[in-house]
This record gives structure tokens, sequence and C-alpha cells, in this order.
């Protein structure tokens, strides 16, 4: 049987767009890795043209498909402007409907698909998560794949309920609405605090529908398509008539997706926070904040939005804050999405060295636009022994903005080790 049906293969044009180069080797995190030229891009895009000449869908050509973590670093490098996004999804449609995964492979993506996309079945993770910690204090009690999950949830806080609209300070110049998301929603609430604050206080009236739900974008780069779909359906008819100007979204994944959503009207409105604060332009002062940055491209922010400008706009603008590069930008984390629960070691070799080049910068904080990079560095970072801030971009221009201390974005013993950045 061959590999893909009739339903959106990947389609050949844009497999004979791909020459062969070889400019996208030295950006893929699993070729970094591995060195084996199945586990790049152009060669997947090989594997892809195989499909559709007749070859079957072989276990051994879904393990290079699902390798693949999605960065999209290889469509930034690439001089012929290949759609290996586009590729990849399909295959990954192709994947999900036609290739009988193992049964342990089957229940864990389902458990998977079963709790994150669902903001009140994550928040309702948060009370057994806690109490689990409790317990363990700091030993390793449960099983893999669990223990890998539990290691890159964040230390839970807080969380602020935010009411259905905020009201904009002084004059009015847009109206929002702003994506609570699923992760981020429930592990990071002060991120979509800070982030509602800083629209509110550059001029937006920010409207936060209670059921919005998941954007579907998890569900979009593990090729689930029809979910996906229920869930875009559902999150645009959320705002339907709520008379937004923008959606402004504060993780780069969700982001990605978003604007890719088949209903062009809805997808035309959105932005991330960074970009939509630069087309508004500042107008909340901003209090200095005495502190060595480093920020982190979130892939899909820098890769698939082509967003890095704007970001470190924001961030130089603030007074006395000392912005600094990190090495290899364009080589994912390792966090995509659920890759690094589905591949935990590759994915901690590249949260390790994503880690090493964050602490060789000598920054007290690390700031980035993605849940998920949060997730893996930090736990990155306990691994490798260094002590250094975390924080959303919304949390950096929220402390400004506010003219809060550095103490609370960065904890007291922030100070890359020796042994850590080397």
């Amino acid at each position: 049987m061959s590999a893909f049906d009739e339903h959106h293969p990947p389609r050949a044009d844009l497999i004979e767009d791909c020459v062969h180069c070889g400019f996208c080797l030295p950006t893929c995190p699993t070729y970094v890795l591995w060195g084996q030229e199945m586990d790049s891009p152009r060669g997947r895009i090989h594997l892809m043209a195989q499909g559709l000449a007749g070859e079957p869908l072989s276990g051994s050509m879904v393990t290079h498909f699902d390798r693949c973590l999605g960065c999209m670093a290889c469509v930034t490098a690439c001089p012929s402007g290949v759609r290996y996004d586009r590729l990849i999804e399909d295959t990954r449609q192709q994947v999900e409907r036609r290739y009988p995964r193992p049964v342990r492979d089957r229940a864990f993506r389902a458990a998977i698909f079963a709790l994150f996309p669902y903001p009140r079945r994550m928040r309702l993770a948060r009370g057994p998560l806690r109490a689990y910690r409790a317990l363990a204090r700091g030993r390793r009690l449960l099983p893999e794949p669990l223990a890998t999950a539990e290691s890159l949830a964040p230390p839970l806080t807080k969380r602020e309920r935010l009411p259905e609209r905020v009201a904009a300070v002084g004059r009015r110049r847009a109206v929002v609405g702003l994506l609570t998301g699923c992760v981020q929603d429930a592990f990071f609430p002060d991120v979509n605090a800070a982030t509602a604050r800083v629209l509110a206080a550059e001029g937006c009236d920010v409207v936060i529908p209670r059921g919005q739900g998941c954007c579907g974008a998890l569900s979009v780069h593990s090729g689930r398509e029809d979910e996906a779909g229920r869930f875009a359906r559902r999150l645009v008819d959320a705002y339907a008539n709520s008379g937004i100007d923008y959606l402004v979204v504060n993780a780069a994944g969700c982001g990605s997706v978003l604007k890719e959503y088949r209903d062009t009207r809805f997808a035309a409105r959105v932005r991330d926070l960074s970009e939509v604060l630069v087309e508004l332009g500042p107008v909340a002062p901003r209090h200095p904040l005495p502190v060595t940055v480093a920020y982190h491209d979130a892939c899909h922010l820098a890769h698939a939005q082509g967003i890095r400008a704007q970001p470190r706009q924001l961030l130089r603008a603030i007074p006395e804050l000392d912005l600094r590069e990190i090495a290899d930008p364009e080589i994912c984390c390792g966090s995509a999405g659920i890759w690094n629960l589905l591949n935990p070691q590759p994915a901690r070799e590249l949260g390790e060295r994503k880690a090493r080049d964050v602490l060789a910068t000598g920054a007290r904080l690390l700031v980035t636009a993605n849940p998920g990079c949060l997730m893996q560095v930090a736990s990155a970072l306990r691994r490798t022994g260094g002590t250094i801030g975390l924080a959303h971009t919304a949390q950096v221009l929220d402390a400004s903005i506010r003219g809060l201390p550095v103490a609370r974005l960065v904890p007291a013993s922030s100070s890359p080790t020796p042994e850590a950045s080397r």
C-alpha cells in the first residue's frame, strides 16, 4: 500500500523545490545530534518523495518523520524557499491516519491529548502535581514518561483569575483579545496577567472570553487534523462578536498556527504580543531595570512567524537593561510542543546545549516568549547546575512599566557558575 492517500499528501511541486544543497543541515537539531541524512530536512523530503512514488509507510520512515521537531529553522536557512513546514504538516497527518502505532505509544499520545489541549483539565492537574511534589520531596517516584513530564512542569504559582475585560489606561488605542492558552493558563498564569497589564498600560481594552479554549496548535503539529479543526472552530466562535482589532498571543507555537487558520479574516488579526506593541508604539513610561538579559528566540516565533527584531526592540527600550545574544540561536532548545515528552533523551541533550549557551552569556535573566521553552530550559539549567532567572517578555515589560525591583524577576542567587557555562 502506498505511503500516502489522496487527502493532502505532501505536494510533489513543493518536494521538487528542494535541490539538496545542504544549507539546512547545520540548523537542524536532529542532524546536529546524530549526523544522519534521513534525520535532516532534505533526508525527510527524500522519504516523502519515495512515499509519493509508491513506497509503503514503513516503521523506519515514520521514525524519521517523528524525530523532526518541527522547529522550522530549515525554512529560514533554505535559499530555495522550500516549504518544509507545509510538507511535514501534511506528512504527519498522513502518518496519524495511516500508520498503526504500537499500543504503548498510541496510549501515551492519547493521554497527552486527553489533557494538554483542555485548559480546565490542565488546571485540575495542578492539585495532584502539588501533592506529588510534597510527597516526593525531590525524590523520583514516578515511572517514565510521567517522571519526564513532572520534571518539566514549573513551580506552581497562585493563579490570578483574569476578568473578561480589562480597561485601557488613559486613551483607548485598540481593542484586543488575549489568548490565554492551555499550558500558559495552567502553569504560567502570571504571564497572562502581565500580558493583560502591559496591553492595558499601552492603551488597549483587553477582551478575555471565558470559553475560548485551545487553539489547536499541539494537534496541528502532531498531525491530528480533525481535532485541530474542532479547536479552531470553537476559538473563532468565541471571538465572533467581540469587536477586537487584534487577537494577541503570548505563546509562539500558538501564534504560528493561528496565523495559518483557514478563516483568513480571523487569521489576519492575529499578532504576537511583541508585534502589536511595536505596531502601536509605546505610551507607558519605562522605569529602569538594571539587569543583564539573554534573549532566547522561540522557534515558532523566529522561524515560523519571522519575529526576531520586535522583542529585542522592546527589551532594548528599557533603561539600564543590558541585552546579550545567545550562541547558535537557530538551534531548538528541544521543547517543540510535546517532542520532549516523546523523545526525552535527545530533548535533554538539546536542552543542556541551550542551557550552556545561555549561561555562557553571563546574563542573570533569560527571556523568551514561549511556555514550552521556559519549561525546557529551566529543567536543563537545573541539571547543568546554573542558577539564572527566567521570564517571559511580558513579565519584563510589566516590571519596567510598574517600576518593580529586579528581584521580582531574578533570584538572589542568580549567577552562572563557571562549571555550568563551560
